[in-house]
């Protein structure tokens, strides 16, 4: 199909536009076994993506499920659905709509398997649920097209990995299934295609035009960014005005703490009563629906929000995006540009808002790769053992399988393409015994092999279970939040871990309001409007962002510069002032300075990988040098250096960080660590060995938590060979202690350290002291005492107060 039916070019022509050369080439090589599309935001990339089968079901000859189309979220697919039923009505095409997410009800989701519509619209989670029902090649029989939008964001998790395997499945069924993927930000094309195509075949990637360049710049503010610290409280007057000068504002935030606690502040100072809202994935989803209406609606002139609106959905006449905070992630903050001017060809226009001294140096990086066009990302490795264990259980809900087949199936899935036989047969043993050491229970016997060769359910009923807990999310256990009273308002959710350190009459912050924590009723916090302490905040769950090794070293290239015109006045002078007195970090070297504060011996260590690495490293480092009499005190970490204080000072640093001995210090902590238990227990939920949800009911958190301690110290103390061990190790390794990134450190840097000692503080040292200030501090005085400190530190670094205030903006 190389032109549209006449209707099509008709519909167009009516609404005064044009065919895009990018929906075009996707209409010509709708064949194709495989696409992927990258497209700019408003460019209309899924248009192009639903053409062809818009125009394949234009005559009503087909019968059945057509095309697929699969988003990360639920909230999409229904944005989809909507914008999607329009042109169909308006051409009065005789075609079906339906989505089916977790909200679809039971009735519908029956109806949709008997009789599909002609185009679906769904999850991963729904996807891999429909591939465990025996009737699932009826379904799927006749469908042709599979589209997944926003292929980037589930790339990267283990949601994606769900996704590619359940594909698997689907081409199985139908072998000449065509895949199309749809991308606004993705820093490895090539990368993106593997995962799509049926591995070994090609994937044709298709490059719309990018569109106008993005007007990004830096916010300018009256008063300076503070030291240390996360919330740019600082910026608040500022940010009001840029509200008041633009129809809709999308204010990102990257935690959802800290979208709380920015709420909460810009609401004091909001003296002409703006419309502001707040949303997160922690409040309930009535208040968040409320929200989205709202600005649907136009009613809101802001909304502070988190990750939760990164994605394509078209919400209102947004025109202006404030990203709070430096982004950490090139990709993600060209995806939250994207939000605004949702328009082809209309440059979006956003601002950054760096929190802190440092993270103005971070944006300023950010903003130069952005113009560069210069995105990040790491490699993923290969796919998730885990999800394939819960993959084989799928397929065996859905009915008996041959091993080698699947096992030709799964291999054909980008991320599983390395995955050996061996491995495999791993996998499936687990499923079917449980391992070594748990093989003489019943409960974890779940597969048998028949006489024919073929695997089946050993107990049929067992369908029902593997399909409650279908899915890779781990959720941090949570409580909900309530007012007190019969039928008190749901105001959301906050961690179990958070709500065990409030006491009655404690206040804490959530959905914008104060509130004072009462009672713990049937596992509900139940609360009261309190405005009048000053709050706690929750620890919302969600992911702490860590600066992109890309980011890290574009940062410290930008160090080797002469001067900084590109930096307002008080940071470039930072910069000049620790260039004076020691130096700055360089490529391809390590730079630790040594200095005695306080009476201890203090050692800033500027490795630049990342938070999760420098908080390993700094475990790491004053492990060994408890071990060589050192005697450290402890640590603190931040994505660009991690400070040690202690009553001895290093002289020798090499020793400390050889790989080997790095590597060998993590595997003895990790042996004994929480950190392995918990990743163990998300792992094992994910692989079935765990049971979240059970037909009479979902485990409670600490009953999941006791059931997996006890499986874990079992597997280590009679098993420690056993395929969950290995995976958790791992998992480990890859995700909460980031060793990955302190090897790329080591490799980096090889033996080319620099140990510059000092009399004090230096420049680039001094916020690191603040980071141990941030440790509460009760009472009115604490913001006194904390900015007493901070003049402090900075007189005994060299720095002086901040000049009066000179007109600077970025150059961009």
């Amino acid at each position: 199909m190389t032109t549209l039916p006449d209707i099509f070019s008709s519909w167009f022509a009516s609404k005064g536009w044009s065919i895009h050369p990018h929906q075009q080439q996707m209409l010509s090589r709708a064949q194709d076994p495989a696409l992927l599309l990258i497209a700019p935001t408003g460019g209309g990339k899924t248009l192009a993506g639903f053409l062809p089968t818009l125009a394949e079901l234009s005559d009503g000859a087909h019968e059945g499920l057509h095309t697929l189309y699969i988003s990360p979220l639920k909230a999409l697919a229904a944005d989809i659905k909507r914008n999607l039923r329009t042109p169909v009505a308006e051409m009065d095409l005789p075609i079906r709509i339906e989505d089916r997410t977790g909200d679809t009800s039971q009735t519908q989701k029956k109806r949709q398997r008997a009789d599909p519509p002609h185009i679906l619209l769904t999850t991963p989670e729904s996807l891999a649920l429909l591939t465990s029902y025996e009737d699932a090649p009826r379904m799927f029989a006749d469908l042709k097209r599979v589209i997944v939008d926003e292929i980037h964001a589930l790339a990267e998790s283990k949601r994606g990995d769900q996704m590619f395997l359940a594909l698997s499945r689907l081409q199985a069924i139908c072998p000449d299934l065509r895949r199309v993927g749809l991308s606004a930000t993705v820093e490895n094309p090539d990368a993106i295609a593997h995962l799509l195509a049926r591995h070994p075949d090609p994937c044709q990637i298709i490059n719309a035009d990018p569109g106008p360049a993005p007007d990004i710049q830096m916010l300018v503010t009256e008063e300076a960014p503070p030291w240390a610290g996360g919330g740019a409280k600082y910026a608040i007057p500022a940010v009001l005005e840029q509200v008041k000068a633009h129809k809709t504002t999308l204010i990102f935030h990257n935690t959802r703490a800290q979208a709380e606690l920015y709420f909460h502040n810009i609401w004091l100072a909001n003296d002409e009563g703006l419309p502001i809202g707040i949303h997160h994935g922690s409040l309930d989803r009535q208040q968040r629906e409320k929200v989205e209406q709202a600005m649907v609606a136009g009613d809101l002139k802001a909304i502070v929000c988190t990750g939760t609106l990164d994605l394509g959905i078209d919400w209102g006449d947004v025109d202006l995006i404030i990203q709070i905070g430096a982004p950490k992630n090139v990709k993600r903050l060209v995806q939250r540009i994207g939000r605004a001017n949702h328009r082809y060809n209309a440059p979006s226009k956003a601002l950054l808002v760096p929190a802190n001294r440092f993270e103005v140096v971070e944006c300023v990086a950010a903003l130069e790769a952005v113009k560069e066009g210069a995105l990040d990302g790491d490699p993923r490795g290969p796919g998730p053992r885990d999800v394939l264990c819960q993959h084989i259980l799928i397929v065996a809900a859905a009915g008996p399988f041959d091993a080698d087949a699947l096992y030709g199936e799964v291999a054909t899935t980008g991320a599983y393409s390395t995955l050996t036989k061996e491995e495999f047969d791993a996998c499936l043993d687990f499923c079917a015994t449980g391992g070594y050491a748990l093989r003489a229970y019943d409960q974890w016997k779940r597969l048998q092999q028949r006489a024919d060769g073929l695997w089946q359910l050993r107990d049929p009923r067992a369908a029902q279970r593997i399909r409650m807990n279908i899915g890779t999310i781990q959720d941090t256990d949570t409580l909900k939040v309530r007012f007190k009273g019969l039928g008190g308002k749901p105001l959301g959710e906050i961690e179990e871990g958070f709500a065990a350190t409030l006491t009655p009459g404690d206040t804490f912050l959530i959905g914008g309001q104060i509130v004072r924590y009462d009672s713990l009723r049937e596992m509900t916090v139940q609360v009261t409007r309190d405005a009048a302490k000053k709050p706690k905040i929750a620890t919302f769950m969600g992911t702490k962002f860590a600066t992109s090794t890309q980011l890290s070293h574009r940062i410290i290239e930008m160090f080797q510069r002469d001067a900084w015109p590109d930096l307002p006045p008080h940071t470039s002078e930072w910069l000049a002032l620790q260039r004076k007195v020691s130096r700055l970090p360089e490529p391809g070297r390590l730079l630790i300075e040594s200095f005695p504060h306080d009476g201890r011996a203090h050692t800033a260590v500027y490795g630049f990988a990342g938070r999760n690495a420098m908080q390993t490293l700094g475990l790491l480092l004053t492990k060994r040098m408890e071990e060589t009499g050192l005697n450290p005190l402890g640590f603190l970490a931040t994505d660009y250096a991690t400070l040690i204080w202690g009553l001895d000072p290093i002289t020798d640093p090499a020793p400390l960080f050889e790989i080997e001995g790095l590597r060998d210090g993590l595997e003895r902590w990790l042996a004994g660590n929480a950190v392995m238990k918990r990743t163990f227990r998300a792992s094992a939920t994910i692989a079935g060995l765990i049971e979240r949800n059970l037909p009479s009911a979902r485990k409670t958190g600490r009953q999941a938590t006791f059931s997996s301690d006890i499986l874990y110290d079992t597997l280590a103390k009679y098993d420690p060979d056993h395929l969950m061990l290995d995976i958790t190790r791992q998992e480990a390794l890859r995700g909460l202690v980031d060793f990955g990134r302190i090897e790329e450190m080591c490799a980096r840097i090889g033996d080319r350290i620099d140990l510059i000692e000092h009399d004090r503080v230096t420049p680039l040292a001094a916020p690191l002291f603040l980071e141990v200030g941030r440790v509460p501090i009760k009472g009115l005085a604490e913001e006194k005492l904390l900015a007493e400190e901070a003049e402090r530190l900075m007189n005994t670094a060299g720095l002086v107060p901040d000049p009066p205030k000179r007109a600077w903006r970025a150059p961009f």
